[in-house]
Protein backbone atom coordinates (compact mmCIF):
# COMPACT_ATOMS: atom_id res chain seq x y z
CA UNK A 1 0.00 0.00 0.00
CA UNK A 2 1.45 3.38 -1.06
CA UNK A 3 1.75 6.48 1.10
CA UNK A 4 -1.31 8.13 -0.41
CA UNK A 5 -3.39 4.99 0.14
CA UNK A 6 -2.23 4.74 3.74
CA UNK A 7 -3.14 8.35 4.40
CA UNK A 8 -6.59 8.14 2.78
CA UNK A 9 -7.28 4.85 4.57
CA UNK A 10 -7.20 6.77 7.84
CA UNK A 11 -10.36 8.60 6.78
CA UNK A 12 -12.27 5.31 6.66
CA UNK A 13 -12.01 4.89 10.43
CA UNK A 14 -14.32 7.83 11.12
CA UNK A 15 -18.02 7.12 11.65
CA UNK A 16 -21.01 8.47 13.54
CA UNK A 17 -19.91 6.35 16.48
CA UNK A 18 -16.27 7.44 16.14
CA UNK A 19 -16.23 11.10 15.00
CA UNK A 20 -12.91 11.90 16.70
CA UNK A 21 -9.82 9.70 16.95
CA UNK A 22 -6.54 10.24 18.77
CA UNK A 23 -3.03 9.32 17.68
CA UNK A 24 -2.78 6.31 19.99
CA UNK A 25 -6.12 4.95 18.81
CA UNK A 26 -5.14 5.44 15.16
CA UNK A 27 -1.92 3.55 15.82
CA UNK A 28 -3.86 0.64 17.28
CA UNK A 29 -6.45 0.63 14.50
CA UNK A 30 -3.93 0.72 11.64
CA UNK A 31 -1.17 -1.44 13.05
CA UNK A 32 1.41 1.13 11.87
CA UNK A 33 4.02 2.61 14.17
CA UNK A 34 3.23 5.92 15.86
CA UNK A 35 5.77 7.94 13.85
CA UNK A 36 4.26 6.79 10.53
CA UNK A 37 0.72 7.51 11.67
CA UNK A 38 1.67 10.97 12.95
CA UNK A 39 3.30 11.83 9.62
CA UNK A 40 0.20 10.73 7.70
CA UNK A 41 -2.10 12.66 10.02
CA UNK A 42 0.01 15.78 9.71
CA UNK A 43 -0.22 15.63 5.92
CA UNK A 44 -3.99 15.19 6.03
CA UNK A 45 -4.32 18.18 8.37
CA UNK A 46 -2.17 20.32 6.07
CA UNK A 47 -4.40 19.40 3.13
CA UNK A 48 -7.59 20.13 5.06
CA UNK A 49 -8.89 16.55 5.11
CA UNK A 50 -8.52 16.46 8.89
CA UNK A 51 -8.43 19.03 11.64
CA UNK A 52 -7.07 18.61 15.16
CA UNK A 53 -8.67 19.56 18.43
CA UNK A 54 -5.70 21.11 20.18
CA UNK A 55 -7.15 20.59 23.67
CA UNK A 56 -8.12 16.93 23.37
CA UNK A 57 -5.41 16.13 20.79
CA UNK A 58 -7.93 14.24 18.69
CA UNK A 59 -8.55 14.42 14.96
CA UNK A 60 -11.83 14.88 13.09
CA UNK A 61 -12.83 15.25 9.43
CA UNK A 62 -11.81 18.61 7.98
CA UNK A 63 -13.36 21.15 5.59
CA UNK A 64 -11.80 19.63 2.47
CA UNK A 65 -14.05 16.57 2.89
CA UNK A 66 -17.15 18.77 2.94
CA UNK A 67 -15.93 20.79 -0.04
CA UNK A 68 -15.39 17.66 -2.16
CA UNK A 69 -18.72 16.21 -1.04
CA UNK A 70 -20.45 19.41 -2.18
CA UNK A 71 -18.67 19.29 -5.54
CA UNK A 72 -19.74 15.69 -5.98
CA UNK A 73 -23.35 16.44 -5.14
CA UNK A 74 -23.55 19.52 -7.37
CA UNK A 75 -22.05 17.77 -10.39
CA UNK A 76 -23.78 14.43 -9.83
CA UNK A 77 -26.86 15.07 -7.66
CA UNK A 78 -27.45 11.48 -6.66
CA UNK A 79 -28.86 12.33 -3.25
CA UNK A 80 -31.28 14.92 -4.58
CA UNK A 81 -32.70 12.49 -7.12
CA UNK A 82 -32.86 9.68 -4.57
CA UNK A 83 -34.66 11.44 -1.70
CA UNK A 84 -38.26 11.26 -2.95
CA UNK A 85 -37.76 7.72 -4.21
CA UNK A 86 -36.36 6.56 -0.88
CA UNK A 87 -39.14 8.39 0.98
CA UNK A 88 -41.76 6.53 -1.04
CA UNK A 89 -39.96 3.21 -0.52
CA UNK A 90 -39.80 3.81 3.22
CA UNK A 91 -43.47 4.77 3.36
CA UNK A 92 -44.55 1.68 1.39
CA UNK A 93 -42.47 -0.86 3.29
CA UNK A 94 -42.57 0.88 6.72
CA UNK A 95 -38.91 -0.15 7.12
CA UNK A 96 -35.53 1.55 6.97
CA UNK A 97 -34.19 2.02 3.44
CA UNK A 98 -30.80 3.01 2.09
CA UNK A 99 -28.94 3.65 -1.15
CA UNK A 100 -25.29 2.74 -1.67
CA UNK A 101 -22.73 3.04 -4.45
CA UNK A 102 -19.88 0.73 -5.36
CA UNK A 103 -16.54 2.10 -4.19
CA UNK A 104 -13.66 -0.26 -4.81
CA UNK A 105 -14.38 -3.48 -2.94
CA UNK A 106 -17.06 -2.02 -0.67
CA UNK A 107 -20.27 0.00 -0.89
CA UNK A 108 -20.65 3.53 0.46
CA UNK A 109 -24.05 4.67 1.72
CA UNK A 110 -25.03 7.94 0.07
CA UNK A 111 -28.61 8.29 1.31
CA UNK A 112 -30.89 6.62 3.81
CA UNK A 113 -34.25 7.04 5.51
CA UNK A 114 -35.21 5.39 8.77
CA UNK A 115 -38.80 4.43 9.39
CA UNK A 116 -40.76 6.10 12.16
CA UNK A 117 -43.50 3.47 12.05
CA UNK A 118 -41.78 1.10 14.46
CA UNK A 119 -40.00 1.59 17.75
CA UNK A 120 -37.66 -1.26 16.85
CA UNK A 121 -35.97 -0.52 13.56
CA UNK A 122 -32.65 -0.85 11.77
CA UNK A 123 -30.31 2.12 12.15
CA UNK A 124 -27.93 2.97 9.30
CA UNK A 125 -24.55 4.63 9.88
CA UNK A 126 -23.64 6.22 6.50
CA UNK A 127 -19.96 6.36 7.47
CA UNK A 128 -19.67 2.57 7.66
CA UNK A 129 -18.64 0.90 4.41
CA UNK A 130 -20.70 -2.13 3.46
CA UNK A 131 -18.84 -5.35 2.60
CA UNK A 132 -19.99 -6.91 -0.66
CA UNK A 133 -20.12 -10.50 0.55
CA UNK A 134 -21.99 -9.87 3.81
CA UNK A 135 -24.80 -7.58 2.68
CA UNK A 136 -27.85 -7.82 0.46
CA UNK A 137 -26.70 -4.72 -1.42
CA UNK A 138 -23.30 -6.24 -2.10
CA UNK A 139 -24.78 -9.43 -3.50
CA UNK A 140 -27.20 -7.46 -5.68
CA UNK A 141 -24.31 -5.45 -7.11
CA UNK A 142 -21.98 -8.40 -7.67
CA UNK A 143 -24.74 -10.31 -9.46
CA UNK A 144 -24.54 -7.82 -12.31
CA UNK A 145 -20.79 -7.49 -12.82
CA UNK A 146 -18.71 -8.94 -15.62
CA UNK A 147 -17.95 -12.64 -15.04
CA UNK A 148 -14.22 -11.98 -14.91
CA UNK A 149 -14.58 -9.40 -12.16
CA UNK A 150 -16.91 -11.70 -10.23
CA UNK A 151 -14.54 -14.66 -10.45
CA UNK A 152 -11.59 -12.56 -9.35
CA UNK A 153 -13.58 -11.21 -6.40
CA UNK A 154 -14.63 -14.71 -5.33
CA UNK A 155 -10.98 -15.70 -5.03
CA UNK A 156 -10.34 -13.16 -2.26
CA UNK A 157 -10.61 -14.09 1.44
CA UNK A 158 -13.81 -12.92 3.13
CA UNK A 159 -14.13 -11.53 6.64
CA UNK A 160 -16.70 -12.94 9.04
CA UNK A 161 -18.78 -10.30 10.84
CA UNK A 162 -21.30 -12.58 12.57
CA UNK A 163 -21.83 -16.29 12.96
CA UNK A 164 -24.12 -16.08 9.90
CA UNK A 165 -21.70 -14.34 7.51
CA UNK A 166 -21.20 -16.39 4.36
CA UNK A 167 -17.48 -16.67 3.61
CA UNK A 168 -17.46 -19.78 1.40
CA UNK A 169 -16.87 -18.79 -2.23
CA UNK A 170 -19.11 -21.49 -3.70
CA UNK A 171 -22.01 -20.61 -1.41
CA UNK A 172 -21.57 -16.96 -2.35
CA UNK A 173 -21.49 -17.88 -6.03
CA UNK A 174 -24.79 -19.71 -5.62
CA UNK A 175 -26.41 -16.80 -3.78
CA UNK A 176 -25.18 -14.32 -6.38
CA UNK A 177 -26.47 -16.54 -9.19
CA UNK A 178 -29.89 -16.51 -7.53
CA UNK A 179 -29.67 -12.72 -7.19
CA UNK A 180 -28.96 -12.41 -10.89
CA UNK A 181 -32.00 -14.54 -11.71
CA UNK A 182 -34.41 -12.77 -9.37
CA UNK A 183 -32.88 -9.29 -9.24
CA UNK A 184 -32.67 -9.33 -5.45
CA UNK A 185 -29.71 -9.76 -3.12
CA UNK A 186 -30.54 -11.11 0.32
CA UNK A 187 -28.73 -11.32 3.63
CA UNK A 188 -29.97 -12.59 6.97
CA UNK A 189 -27.76 -11.51 9.89
CA UNK A 190 -24.70 -11.49 7.61
CA UNK A 191 -23.32 -8.09 8.59
CA UNK A 192 -25.33 -7.36 11.74
CA UNK A 193 -27.22 -9.75 13.97
CA UNK A 194 -31.00 -9.57 13.79
CA UNK A 195 -30.98 -7.62 10.50
CA UNK A 196 -32.47 -8.94 7.28
CA UNK A 197 -31.73 -7.07 4.07
CA UNK A 198 -33.25 -7.26 0.60
CA UNK A 199 -31.66 -5.18 -2.16
CA UNK A 200 -32.04 -4.45 -5.86
CA UNK A 201 -29.27 -3.17 -8.14
CA UNK A 202 -28.92 0.26 -9.73
CA UNK A 203 -27.44 0.24 -13.23
CA UNK A 204 -25.25 2.48 -15.40
CA UNK A 205 -25.71 3.14 -19.11
CA UNK A 206 -24.04 -0.19 -19.96
CA UNK A 207 -26.33 -2.25 -17.73
CA UNK A 208 -23.63 -2.89 -15.10
CA UNK A 209 -24.59 -2.49 -11.45
CA UNK A 210 -23.01 0.58 -9.84
CA UNK A 211 -24.98 0.53 -6.61
CA UNK A 212 -28.03 -0.83 -4.85
CA UNK A 213 -31.18 0.25 -3.08
CA UNK A 214 -32.09 -1.83 -0.04
CA UNK A 215 -34.66 -2.35 2.67
CA UNK A 216 -33.40 -3.42 6.10
CA UNK A 217 -35.72 -4.87 8.71
CA UNK A 218 -35.35 -6.67 12.04
CA UNK A 219 -35.16 -10.37 11.17
CA UNK A 220 -37.89 -11.18 13.69
CA UNK A 221 -40.40 -8.95 11.89
CA UNK A 222 -39.92 -10.43 8.43
CA UNK A 223 -42.65 -12.67 7.04
CA UNK A 224 -43.89 -13.71 3.60
CA UNK A 225 -46.29 -10.78 3.33
CA UNK A 226 -43.60 -8.21 4.13
CA UNK A 227 -41.17 -9.84 1.68
CA UNK A 228 -43.78 -9.49 -1.06
CA UNK A 229 -44.36 -5.81 -0.26
CA UNK A 230 -40.62 -5.11 -0.19
CA UNK A 231 -39.91 -6.85 -3.49
CA UNK A 232 -42.67 -4.98 -5.35
CA UNK A 233 -41.48 -1.66 -3.95
CA UNK A 234 -37.82 -2.39 -4.69
CA UNK A 235 -38.54 -3.23 -8.33
CA UNK A 236 -40.09 0.19 -8.74
CA UNK A 237 -37.38 2.05 -6.82
CA UNK A 238 -34.56 0.31 -8.68
CA UNK A 239 -35.96 1.25 -12.08
CA UNK A 240 -36.65 4.82 -11.00
CA UNK A 241 -33.15 5.35 -9.61
CA UNK A 242 -31.52 3.73 -12.62
CA UNK A 243 -33.45 6.08 -14.92
CA UNK A 244 -32.62 9.14 -12.80
CA UNK A 245 -28.91 8.29 -12.99
CA UNK A 246 -29.00 7.80 -16.75
CA UNK A 247 -28.71 4.02 -16.59
CA UNK A 248 -30.45 1.13 -18.28
CA UNK A 249 -32.01 -1.84 -16.52
CA UNK A 250 -31.12 -5.07 -18.43
CA UNK A 251 -34.00 -6.36 -20.56
CA UNK A 252 -33.75 -9.86 -19.08
CA UNK A 253 -34.24 -8.48 -15.57
CA UNK A 254 -37.16 -6.32 -16.64
CA UNK A 255 -38.81 -9.42 -18.09
CA UNK A 256 -38.16 -11.38 -14.89
CA UNK A 257 -39.68 -8.63 -12.77
CA UNK A 258 -42.63 -8.22 -15.12
CA UNK A 259 -43.49 -11.91 -14.86
CA UNK A 260 -42.88 -12.23 -11.11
Amino acid sequence: MGTVSKALKLLDYFSNDLPEIGLTQFTRLTGHNKATVLRLLTELVEMGFLEQDMERKTYRLGPAVLRLANVREQTFPAQEAARPILAALCETTTETVHLSMLEGETLSTIAQQETLKHGTRVMIDPAVRLPLHATASGKAVMAFQQSGALNEWLETPFESFTSETVTDAEVLRSEISEARQTGFGRSRDGFEKEVYGIAAPIFDAKGTAIGAVAVATPSSRLDAELIGIIEVALRKASQQLTKEWGGITPVALLEEWKNA
